[in-house]
This record gives C-alpha cells, sequence and structure tokens, in this order.
C-alpha cells in the first residue's frame, strides 16, 4: 500500500524514537522537528536551528536511519533543514505553558500501582503545606511521576497558588548562572517565596556540592514557612548515596510514595482513555493485545499505540491484533524478560477457567467441554513457553506431538470465529502474565 505524506511518516518513527531515547533527550533534540520531504530515498527533517541539526547530524542519525527503513522497508539517506515559517514546528520564541495542559488528576489513570501516589498528590494540590510535607515520589522511567507534578501545578494555579516547576537540571543551571552574573538574590526570591515548590529528578544532585547546599537551604525556608515542596526520583532518598545524610533525611520527613509499572487492568484503562483522546477507534481486542505485550512504563504503552495508530493511517488499513502485532513487533522484543510461566501453572489456570478438573484436563474424558479445554491448554502452552511439543505432551497424559500441533492449528482457527473463546483466552492470559509480575 502507498504511504502517504513525511509528516506522517515522521509521526510514526517518532512514536518509536520516544521509547528508544530517554524523555530529556526526546523533548530537547525531537520535539519540535517534522517531516519535511520523502522522495527517491532522501528523507529531509525540519528542525527548528542549527545547532539541533547539527546534533542530530552527528549524534542520532543511525538511529534514525534504522527506525525510518523500518518503517519504509527500504534504505533511505537524511537530510536536516532549519524549516521556513510555513513548516510546522513550533518556534524557539514561542511561549510554553508553564504546566502540560493534558497533566491533569483527571487524566490520570489510577490502579493498584500508583494509588497511593496519586492520593497524595491530590492532598497536597488541595491543602499545600498542610499535608504530607515533602511530598517524594519515585518510580521507574514513564511511570506518571511528571504527570502527578504538572497535575498538582495546574490544579494549584487554578486556586491562585503561587507555583514553580522546575527539574533538578534547570535549577542548577540557574544557580550557576546567578552565581556567575551575580544575581544570587534574584535567584533567591524565585526559589524560597513561593506557595509549591516542584522538583523534578532530584537525584540528579548527586555529587553536585554547591548545588546541593543551595537547594537544602532552599528546602529548610520554604519548610519552615509551610510552604510545599514536592520532589521526583527514580529511587527512594536512602538510595541516593551521592546526596548528604542531611537532605535524604529531610527528603523522607513527609510521605514517600512509589509509582511502580501498571497491572494489566491499569495497562488497559491507559490505552482505553489514550484511544478516547485521539477520537480512533480500536477495538477491545487489540487494545487487549497491546496491553499484553508492553509491560513496562505507561510512556512506552502509549508509544505503541501511537504507533500502531500512525501505521494505521499511513498504510490505509484497519486495526487489527495482527495489524497491531506487526507495528509494535521491534518495541514488544525490548520489553523485560519476566519469570517464565509453567507447563503446571497454565494447566491449572485452564481448568479453572473451563470448570473441569485436572484429572480430566490430563485423562481421555472427550466430551466437547473438555476437549476444547485440554486443546486450550495445548496451544497456550505453545503460545507462552518455549517447551518441546513433547513436553507439552507429558504434561497433557502423554499426547503425541501430532496432536499438539493438530490442537495448535484448531485452536487458531477457532479464535478467529469464536469471540466468546477469545475472550477465555485473553482472561487466562491476563492472570497469566499478573501470575509473573507478583
Amino acid at each position: 500500500m502507498k504511504l502517504r505524506s513525511a509528516q506522517e511518516i515522521w509521526e510514526t518513527a517518532l512514536g518509536q524514537l520516544q521509547v528508544e531515547v530517554n524523555k530529556a533527550n526526546f523533548a530537547t533534540w525531537f520535539k519540535k522537528t517534522t517531516g519535511i520531504d520523502f522522495r527517491d530515498g532522501r528523507f529531509e527533517i525540519g528542525v527548528p536551528n542549527t545547532f539541533i541539526a547539527e546534533y542530530l547530524e552527528k549524534n542520532q542519525r543511525s538511529l534514525i536511519e534504522r527506525v525510518l527503513t523500518g518503517i519504509l522497508r527500504d534504505n533511505v539517506r537524511l537530510e536536516f533543514r532549519v524549516a521556513d515559517a510555513g513548516a510546522r514546528i513550533i518556534s524557539d520564541r514561542t511561549p510554553l505553558p508553564l504546566f502540560n495542559p493534558r497533566y491533569t488528576f483527571d487524566s490520570f489513570i489510577v490502579g493498584n500501582s500508583n494509588n497511593l501516589a496519586f492520593a497524595a498528590a491530590t492532598k497536597v494540590a488541595e491543602n499545600p503545606g498542610q499535608n504530607f510535607n515533602p511530598l517524594y515520589l519515585h518510580g521507574g522511567s514513564g511511570l506518571g511521576k511528571t504527570h502527578l507534578l504538572h497535575a498538582i501545578g495546574n490544579y494549584a494555579i487554578t486556586r491562585n497558588f503561587h507555583v514553580l516547576c522546575v527539574s533538578a537540571e534547570q535549577y542548577t543551571n540557574e544557580l550557576v548562572t546567578s552565581i556567575r552574573e551575580k544575581t544570587t538574590d534574584d535567584f533567591r526570591r524565585k526559589f524560597r517565596t513561593v506557595d509549591i515548590l516542584l522538583l523534578d529528578d532530584v537525584q540528579f544532585f548527586g555529587g553536585k556540592e554547591q548545588t546541593e547546599e543551595n537547594f537544602f537551604h532552599t528546602f529548610n525556608e520554604l519548610h519552615a514557612a509551610n510552604h510545599q515542596i514536592v520532589v521526583t526520583s527514580d529511587r527512594v532518598p536512602q538510595a541516593l548515596p551521592a546526596l548528604k545524610e542531611r537532605l535524604r533525611s529531610r527528603l523522607e520527613w513527609g510521605l514517600v510514595a512509589d509509582l511502580q509499572p501498571p497491572d494489566f487492568e491499569t495497562r488497559l484503562n491507559v490505552l482505553k482513555a489514550k484511544a478516547e483522546r485521539e477520537r480512533v477507534d480500536v477495538t477491545a481486542e487489540v487494545l487487549e493485545f497491546i496491553a499484553l505485550q508492553i509491560k513496562e512504563n505507561i510512556r512506552a504503552l502509549e508509544g505503541a499505540l501511537n504507533r500502531v495508530i500512525a501505521y494505521a493511517k499511513l498504510l490505509r488499513t484497519a486495526i487489527t491484533p495482527d495489524m497491531a502485532a506487526r507495528a509494535i513487533d521491534d518495541i514488544a522484543s525490548k520489553q523485560p524478560r519476566l519469570p517464565p510461566v509453567t507447563l503446571e501453572l497454565i494447566v491449572e489456570m485452564v481448568a479453572g477457567a473451563f470448570q473441569v478438573s485436572l484429572s480430566d484436563l490430563r485423562g481421555r474424558r472427550r466430551d466437547d467441554t473438555t476437549a476444547t479445554a485440554r486443546q486450550a491448554a495445548m496451544y497456550l502452552m505453545r503460545e507462552e513457553t518455549e517447551c518441546s511439543l513433547a513436553d507439552i505432551g507429558r504434561q497433557l497424559g502423554g499426547r503425541s506431538p501430532a496432536t499438539i500441533s493438530y490442537a495448535c492449528g484448531k485452536i487458531t482457527e477457532s479464535l478467529n470465529n469464536d469471540p466468546h473463546l477469545r475472550r477465555q483466552l485473553f482472561n487466562i492470559q491476563q492472570k497469566l502474565h499478573a501470575q509473573r509480575n507478583i
């Protein structure tokens, strides 16, 4: 099928690049780029300035070429060009909002993995300085820490609180500039008179003694005045040995709340919300498939759905589980390896789901329910494990490899025509993956 515009191709590429590079690099080097032209194997990328063009040329060319080659199924030659006024690029002079308007409490998907952090953040936004001061949010990349920071900010400014949100790197850079330009009084007023200070990635302070010393005093002044402090990090305070103990202990004064990788239900709700927000009709089967494949974090999950949607637009095809599998194949393959599912666990899960006994499942009973359950167990063992056909056969009463192959083919065929069976197997797979995450 014929691909469409260079911009649509580039949006597809950005969906994968967002997964492959960290948040800071993506925001700095890729966020304001656009696809300008694609013809005769030459792909032209618009950038806002020559500095970004030079960086991408020197440091990211091979990655971009690999991503575009995977999408286009052909080699491409890259060219970077500073975009003119007609290109769809945000100008460097365009004022940016203080907080991302999409990052609100209403748009945050709450689940077992993040409910404490969410509840604490809402409490802090409603009554800054009165509860959990400081609030320390920690967790891996892409789990929602920055979303909650901005949600606090968006809510607080509607109530006329003076809120400041910065990354630890930005805090450091501004401090260095203020010392060099002899404007430390201005720096002090900026950071020590706010009602709420939101600081992202505090681990960046590690090893920067002057910055840490300054923030220590900023923290003390704000806390003494009952002004709210919210800090995020990728780990708990005591796991930041590069920070001095006196700062680490202060970071634990209020509440330390973690954000864990989302469980299946939360991942599915994230995808549903994303599809609704993008106004794209995606079937439950496709969303469930993506949720089963992408488990690491919410950013990767949304990036995978972005890629599926973009592929469907580019190729002008319906979004099906098979198409989704092709679109996210290389992303899913990079997900962390989890403990293997055992054959015994699959047998137990299938027996429970189909309400048949283990002895019947492994025995010779041949009524329709038992036979279907047995074939489903064979199919799941083949799909969810790397065990041989002989191993699977031994687990189910000594069936032959030929019997296993036949059963897998029969179930594969039935899944296309039997929504009830498809739902049963999805439910079993959900439980299997939930067991792996415990």
